[in-house]
């Protein structure tokens, strides 16, 4: 497989990175965490600038890691969907004149994509079919893993996505942000059986409940008015409690619904990938369900789990071997399908 230097800009994190056949030669991440946290949440003008401030110092480490010159780069890739339009542009934009000063192919490729690939990093051996349980802070969806740009959704959230729910959850108990991170180190503290709360159920037309789809913003409705009712009654709030709670009932949900899926299509192995399969309450859930039902269940190491470079370098590494580029007419999405990720690329 090709040499491929890849650009991920997103959300609030530069990263470049270069990576050979599935193996990851430099991994270069800048968090923007610390100017974003006194907002309370990613400030999309904010990020852009600092994607610009910091992006040609990124490319440079990344090569310099790498101990490449542009001879030994067979590609150049960029994240261009789904994210915040301007920070993609700044990426995509720096891929794009790289690939034409140094006569490279370029590479547009979906977010989704790369959190799909995460586990190919770790996982060499994985191949299609798998169903693949992308959970984020702007996605929870369930995807059957056909082939190389080929995906089926078979479930999503309706509302909020898991990651958002960790994050409006955090800031009702006051905790700062990321909230997924600062949630799950407090619910290790916690009594996850303290409060009963509500799973969320989709329904459907005709009765019943969606098997694969979830719902975030009724478990997020349900801590807040716990939260209030100890307000009101001037009583301190068990914030590790409600915690445990909290993120013991996405685990539960998010398996229950993965678990259900895999048997369903006949898919024995479930690749997660995204922001939340770091959560340790999912990981725990998961990896004993799958265990009962004798599924592999494969996760990312942690720093595959946030965004990153390699995964989207690893991804677009398997696209080049195929043939397949991009435009450099290509242009940014703030939304784009996953199953329209082979509208990125010609031939």
């Amino acid at each position: 497989m090709a040499s491929v230097l890849a650009i991920e800009t997103s959300c609030d994190e530069t990263a470049v990175a270069i990576v050979n056949n599935r193996q990851v030669i430099s991994n270069i991440v800048t968090s923007q965490i610390p100017v974003h946290s006194q907002y309370g949440g990613v400030v999309p003008e904010v990020a852009s600038r600092q994607h610009l401030e910091v992006i040609n110092i990124a490319i440079a480490q990344a090569l310099e890691q790498a101990r490449l010159d542009w001879q030994g780069i067979d590609g150049i890739a960029a994240t261009c969907a789904p994210g915040l339009v301007g920070a993609l542009l700044v990426g995509l934009t720096a891929a794009k004149t790289l690939a034409m000063v140094h006569n490279k192919p370029f590479l547009g490729v979906h977010h989704l994509e790369g959190h799909i690939y995460a586990n190919y990093l770790s996982e060499p051996s994985l191949k299609p079919p798998f169903l693949s349980l992308l959970v984020s802070g702007g996605h929870t969806s369930l995807i059957y893993v056909k082939d190389c740009g080929v995906y089926e959704t078979l479930g999503e959230t309706r509302d909020d996505a898991a990651g958002e729910a960790f994050d409006k959850v955090a800031r009702l108990l006051k905790l700062g942000y990321p909230g997924g991170p600062i949630i799950d180190k407090l619910a290790q503290q916690g009594n996850s059986q303290a409060f009963s709360l509500p799973e969320g159920k989709v329904s459907l037309p005709n009765g019943g409940y969606h098997p694969y789809d979830a719902s975030f913003s009724g478990l997020k409705t349900a801590v807040l008015r716990l939260v209030q009712q100890f307000e009101k009654q001037e009583q301190p709030v068990p914030i590790t409690d409600i915690a445990a709670s909290f993120q013991d009932t996405v685990a539960r949900s998010l398996t229950k619904r993965a678990i259900a899926c895999a048997i369903d299509y006949g898919l024995h192995t479930i690749a997660v990938g995204g922001g939340v399969a770091a959560n340790s309450g999912l990981r725990k859930h998961l990896q004993a369900a799958a265990t009962e039902y004798n599924l592999r269940v494969l996760f990312p190491p942690l720093k595959y789990c946030t965004d990153n470079a390699a995964m989207i370098a690893c991804a677009a590494s398997d696209h080049l071997s195929r043939g397949h580029t991009s435009p450099l007419t290509l242009g940014v999405h703030s939304r784009l399908g996953l199953t329209q990720v082979m509208e990125l690329y010609e031939g």
